[in-house]
């Protein structure tokens, strides 16, 4: 167990937040990637996700879902023996669905522990919880840390809308996987 202290704005007795690292490079397409779904336990949030890696694979040349995950709590950041096995067995991470406001502030730091870990990551909130997101991302020291916006509520969808959703959120998914940073 680590003697560590957590501090809540982000900064760490290393510097400043902001000097912690940057984002992942990205590959420029996502043909030949290993993809790793990380599930936040809210309600429809597998099904999209499956749906979304799915797509990935059949549509736009990934590998695989190469790993799937279940966090044990949606509201805490990924720990690192997560972003270790993330970072053994996939290149890119989708994470979500962030509909909450403790599930959406733990998302946005999901994603930029996999992004800083080297990890691209797809993040999803949706529409109703972006101050919670940019409040966390600002804590973490990457104020302009961008995720994908969905609809609320998500938790509430039916199956295939479920489905729907996925699929019409894919250029956007595919955009935060893939699109190098200038």
């Amino acid at each position: 167990m680590s003697n560590a202290i957590l501090d809540p704005t982000g900064r760490g007795a290393g510097g400043s937040a902001s000097d912690r690292g940057a984002l992942a490079e990205r590959h420029g397409a996502l043909t030949g990637l290993r993809v790793g779904l990380l599930d936040n336990t809210k309600h429809n949030a597998m099904l999209f996700l499956q749906e979304v890696g799915e797509l990935l694979v059949t549509q736009h040349g990934a590998a695989s879902v190469s790993i799937v995950e279940t966090k044990a709590n949606f509201s805490v950041p990924v720990d690192e023996s997560i972003v270790s096995r993330f970072e053994q067995e996939c290149d890119v991470v989708i994470t979500g669905v962030g509909d909450c406001g403790s599930c959406s502030a733990a998302a946005v730091a999901d994603g930029i522990n996999f992004e800083r870990a080297g990890i691209p990551a797809a993040v999803v909130l949706t529409d109703a919880f972006g101050v919670t997101g940019r409040m966390m991302a600002e804590v973490h020291g990457a104020p302009g840390y961008e995720w994908i916006t969905t609809e609320h509520p998500m938790a509430s969808l039916s199956p295939d809308e479920v489905r729907e959703r996925a699929a019409g959120l894919m250029p956007q998914v595919v955009d935060a996987l893939s699109r190098v940073r200038s």
